[in-house]
């Protein structure tokens, strides 16, 4: 007689499903969990603790459309564009979601198994997958009300009759922790009658109901086609709020958990490289529970460094950003942080909570609107209305000091601001305008009435191109950017997972030491975070003395172990006892 007993993937799959879907027969569902992946349940499990990334990793965060060339598909005009200016300074890029959409510049998806035609086909985004490594966005809390499903939600037939979260208006949820000011339940017409569906974000979102596990089958359905079409880094957009119980904060829930636990299950066993980033604007003690133990994100997004390394170079103080970094547990082995300064939304200011006092995260914000910027609000609670995020390119938020205001030192603040990212424990992604200094598009906030657009710049090829050609501030950024990307994937003490620890060496001078995993390669990143030139002394490094120590950045050596050193305004040093040699593509 056969045996029918369930494998060990199967037994782990069931655990998930018991937890998440107590009155459903688990068995049968990871069944069809299988069925839907194509998963032999007899698939063995990868190693745990794999480091799936190295030095040599760097991000590129874009919009599928931001770079716009005549009669030419834009993902076309991207994937030319990395691959001959790009590189040999990234190994993977981030499309921003690249689907029919309706609103919110592709997060309203309307039809998550198609490449919005604006944009292009699925076979650009293979072919991009050729020389990069593609994460993608699943846009999984919530879908278009202009979609398919919704349509057939309204209609009462399927798919999607049973897919959007429903609520009772009369219900208390005052608790419901969110990050927008607009009412949180939707009035809907149904074949069914009126109907209160929940929108966590906006009304054209309608949050999607992962109580029906329907919905977890249409995810696993469109997850396998994005790992067909060369996708293997999977973003999981707005995460923290997927899972929702009316009366409770609806963040963060344990449920929520245990359904990253099981997707990352399922994807590990089809596709052992494929790695799972979530993606969780809130505190940072929170943030850190997306790692579980090992086995929910591999990578979790750094929210807390955008503001408070901002906050450091413009108020020329790195108390705070120092203070953090010490309480940042190291990652894992097979996790890691995903470092990024800018991004197409704002600069998160929830990440800031407990970090920053309230005058100092006031004087922050009034420095950036100083310097353009418009700030977002979040509706708490007890109805207040808060700041939740500061709209501004990153350029234009390092245009000076809170002291000053807008200064010469705005290149060689940016450059600082790149360096120190691309130094820290963690994977570097650079937002695509961070690589050429683009400023505030307020011509765009203007057109769309949404303060995120004014981060969102769209470039025409032929005017990038004679910006990146021409003496300007866009080709000093992208010529110092990509050439610091080229040295820092050389050195084996920036790989993501080698060791770092925070040096003392007072508030203006922000430093830390890293060393590689084989301790072959000890590197010293020292930064002048101030307007002032400042000055230390080797000694308080305690160099090796008999290695040679050579700043990467110059190719100084510096002979003399007990020298003075003083560096000018945002001046750094990458010192190293070795050298990683370069190795360029093409």
């Amino acid at each position: 007689m056969e045996n029918t007993a369930p494998s060990q993937l199967e037994q782990r799959l069931i655990g998930h499903l018991q937890v998440l879907y107590p009155n459903r027969d688990a068995t049968e569902l990871a069944r069809n969990c299988l069925a839907t992946f194509n998963l032999d349940p007899k698939t063995e499990s990868p190693r745990p603790h794999r480091n799936l990334w190295d030095q040599s990793d760097i991000m590129l965060i874009t919009y599928a459309d931001t770079l716009r060339a005549e009669n030419e598909a834009p993902l076309e005009t991207l994937q030319k564009f990395v691959k001959t200016k790009l590189i040999n300074s990234i190994s993977a890029v981030h499309l921003l979601p690249f689907f029919p959409y309706s609103s919110d510049d592709g997060f309203s998806v309307m039809d998550y198994t198609s490449v919005n035609p604006a944009s292009g086909r699925w076979h650009h985004i293979s072919e991009i997958s050729k020389d990069f490594k593609v994460m993608g966005d699943l846009v999984i809390n919530h879908c278009s009300s202009r979609s398919m499903w919704f349509e057939n939600y309204k209609a009462g037939v399927d798919p999607g009759a049973k897919y959007f979260y429903e609520a009772d208006p009369n219900a208390d949820l005052s608790a419901v922790v969110r990050p927008r000011t607009s009412p949180l339940l939707r009035e809907v017409q149904t074949k069914n009658g009126t109907k209160y569906v929940w929108c966590t974000f906006s009304h054209d979102q309608i949050d999607l109901n992962f109580e029906n596990p329907d919905i977890l089958l249409e995810f696993l359905r469109i997850i396998r086609l994005y790992l067909e079409k060369g996708i293997r880094w999977f973003r999981l957009d707005a995460v923290a709020f997927l899972w929702k119980i009316p009366g409770s904060p609806s963040i963060n829930l344990p449920q929520t958990h245990e359904m990253i636990r099981l997707l990352r299950l399922v994807i590990e066993h089809y596709a052992p490289e494929s790695v799972i980033i979530t993606e969780t604007n809130i505190p940072n003690q929170e943030n850190l529970t997306y790692f579980g133990n090992a086995n929910e994100a591999h990578l979790i997004y750094n929210f807390s460094l955008p503001p408070l390394l901002i906050n450091s170079l413009v108020t020329g103080n790195c108390k705070h950003l120092k203070q953090w970094l010490m309480s940042m547990p190291p990652a894992q082995q097979g996790t890691t942080y995903l470092n990024f300064i800018a991004s197409h939304d704002g600069i998160g200011l929830r990440p800031t909570e407990g970090l920053l006092t309230d005058w100092e995260l006031e004087t922050l914000i009034n420095t950036m609107k100083r310097f353009g910027g418009r700030i977002s609000s979040r509706t708490t609670p007890d109805g207040e209305a808060k700041p939740y995020e500061i709209n501004i390119s990153l350029w234009n938020a390092l245009a000076g000091s809170v002291q000053q205001g807008p200064d010469q030192w705005q290149f060689a603040r940016f450059y600082c601001a790149a360096a120190v990212m691309m130094s820290l424990e963690g994977v570097p992604a650079f937002y695509i305008h961070s690589f050429f200094g683009t400023e505030n598009d307020v011509d765009r906030v203007d057109n769309t009435g949404q303060f995120r657009s004014i981060n969102r710049h769209i470039w025409k090829m032929d005017d990038l191109e004679h910006v990146l050609n021409t003496p300007t501030h866009h080709q000093k950024v992208f010529n110092a950017i990509t050439n610091l990307a080229q040295i820092r994937r050389a050195q084996t003490a920036f790989h993501p997972n080698a060791t770092q620890y925070i040096l003392h060496m007072g508030d203006h001078l922000f430093a830390f030491w890293r060393q590689s995993l084989d301790r072959r390669q000890s590197l010293f990143a020292i930064f002048n975070i101030t307007d002032q030139p400042q000055s230390f002394n080797l000694s308080e490094l305690n160099l090796i003395a008999t290695d040679d120590w050579t700043d990467l950045v110059t190719d100084t050596v510096y002979e003399d172990h007990l020298a003075k050193v003083t560096l000018m305004p945002y001046q750094f040093l990458w010192l190293a006892n070795k050298k990683g040699k370069v190795k360029l593509v093409g």
